[in-house]
């Protein structure tokens, strides 16, 4: 009997004993850098067409990998490897599945600094952050192995004289998993444990900027020895192989988390019967926000510019729900602009492969000028820059932004409606907290938002009329934590999939009723 589950605790990196091994990991991560890794297709190690680079974002200069990138040609013969795989796996019994899982959990719990220093290395994240992805990773593998557990025992049914009747779940098919590179390890693990864990296989495509930790979870499931062709390692461009894994008749889901166009583009290519197609493709999307704080007149005005600029400079904004708007009662707007800029003045930016860094850089050089570029039109359009505004001078070779505060945002500028993916937090002022809600509102996203006040009854309308999956109520918008806070939202910000939710992997399976007259 295993015990219930609880949430992975993030390390306390002021131990000294603790900053040493995380030094000392990073230091590894880096002695390995430039090694050349191949493909993964049923169990064998496959050759592509050209190397992949992972750099250091900090440093951009530091090749930390070279990774083979997937052709059509292989794209097939991934797809038709995991379909192959699909029909002795799908028929593992699901404890067995299951233990698959929870032995992963196990080697990652051990290999915990060196997944955390990859992401320091790899995506920028300060310590914190990176230690935090892997706790979510964790939990993710011992959540949905226990939820696995559950949807396998019998289901109950209102009984039928005279018929034996029984209802269980079996798996799809071969799924494509599409992770993002900004939750590289948490994510990706997410959407293929329990893809895998429900008796699917899996063709894996990792995002460009985050091959590296995407072969480490490889790496940690070959470790346990799953079976080979359960788990492609399929790297590439999106615009090369993309619409053959989508659109391949053998393909039965498609999980993706990203930008909105891109999963537009995946429901519309999943959308088409392929020739040979004889199923109605599933398709699981994140594709992000535009997430707002709100700030009522009878807010903890202090709590609410802390809140916001963690939430809005956390990882470099570069969250699907980091806080990309406040939205302040007039009454207290110039006192909460003074709060979140002396908030925001004791960031410090830098190469995060330095603990004492709280803010990296953005991922890559077209995120940079994206970022810079937003911060331009936001006061073009008439946004008052009180804070950062441009690439930060002498923090590293790579690619820093400054985190930036607008002011005097209206709700329909381009900054006030488009995500932007990066430090930047557009400040707009409400006429009152019915206004406020109303902006709120105010977006085609619908992801995650939050508001600050002491007044009961703001907070239960905020319950009822603040449209997000997420809401939550005198704190930050941004971290979410398994089975605590389901996570997904409504309108173009996906599905509303809710990733560590109980309801999460029925999206894997499906119902089959059986009858038996007796």
């Amino acid at each position: 009997m295993r015990p219930p589950f609880t949430n992975c605790q993030v390390y306390d990196f002021k131990d000294e004993g603790l900053r040493k091994q995380m030094a000392d990991a990073i230091a590894q991560v880096e002695a390995e850098a430039g090694k050349e890794y191949d493909l993964l297709i049923g169990g064998e190690r496959v050759k592509g067409d050209g190397l992949l680079k992972a750099i250091n974002p900090s440093d951009k200069d530091q090749v930390l990998g070279l990774f083979q990138k997937g052709t059509v040609e292989l794209a097939n013969k991934a797809v038709e490897a995991a379909d192959y795989a699909f029909e002795q796996w799908s028929r593992v019994p699901a404890e067995a599945r299951a233990e698959y899982i929870f032995r992963a959990a196990e080697v990652m719990k051990k290999r915990r600094l060196e997944l955390g220093a990859v992401m320091v290395l790899e995506e920028g994240k300060n310590w914190i952050e990176a230690d935090a992805d892997v706790c979510e990773a964790i939990d993710f593998l011992e959540f949905y192995a226990r939820e696995m557990l559950r949807y396998s025992e019998v289901q109950p049914l209102t009984e039928c004289a005279g018929e034996q009747n029984s209802y269980f779940y079996i798996p799809l098919g071969v799924g494509i998993v599409i992770p993002p590179w900004n939750f590289p390890l948490a994510i990706l693990v997410g959407m293929t444990s329990a893809a895998i864990v429900t008796g699917n296989t899996v063709v894996l495509k990792p995002s460009s900027d985050s091959p590296l930790i995407g072969h480490k979870f490889v790496e940690i499931m070959e470790e346990v020895k799953l079976p080979p062709g359960v788990l492609n390692y399929f790297p590439g461009s999106g615009g090369v192989i993309g619409n053959t894994l989508v659109e391949h008749p053998r393909t039965r889901f498609i999980s993706f988390t990203g930008s909105k166009p891109v999963g537009l583009g995946i429901v519309e290519g999943a959308a088409k019967a392929s020739p040979g197609q004889i199923w109605i493709k599933r398709v699981v999307a994140e594709m992000g926000g535009k997430d707002a704080i709100v700030v009522d007149s009878e807010a903890d005005v202090d709590a609410a510019a802390k809140g916001t600029a963690i939430a809005s400079f956390g990882f470099q904004g570069q969250k699907c729900s980091a806080c990309s708007r406040a939205i302040v009662d007039a009454s207290v707007y110039d006192q909460f602009l003074d709060k979140l800029v002396a908030e925001t003045s004791k960031i410090t930016i830098g190469p995060v492969k330095d603990p004492s860094n709280y803010v990296g850089p953005v991922i890559n050089q077209k995120a940079m000028d994206s970022i810079l570029k937003y911060i331009e039109i936001g006061q073009k359009e008439g946004g008052r820059l009180l804070a950062g505004g441009k690439a930060a001078a002498g923090a590293g070779n790579g690619f820093f932004v400054e985190p930036t505060i607008i002011a005097d945002v209206k709700s329909r500028d381009t900054i006030g409606q488009e995500e932007i993916f990066g430090p930047v937090c557009a400040v707009i002022k409400a006429q009152d907290y019915d206004d406020a809600i109303r902006i709120a509102n105010d977006t085609e996203f619908g992801l995650t938002g939050a508001v600050y006040s002491k007044n009961p009854g703001k907070l239960e309308k905020a319950r009822r009329e603040f449209h997000v999956g997420n809401l939550y109520l005198n704190r930050k918008c941004t971290g979410a934590l398994v089975d605590v806070h389901p996570f997904g939202g409504f309108n173009m910000s996906g599905t509303d999939s809710k990733a560590g939710s109980r309801d999460y992997l029925a999206l894997f399976m499906q119902g089959k009723s059986v009858s038996e007259k007796i």
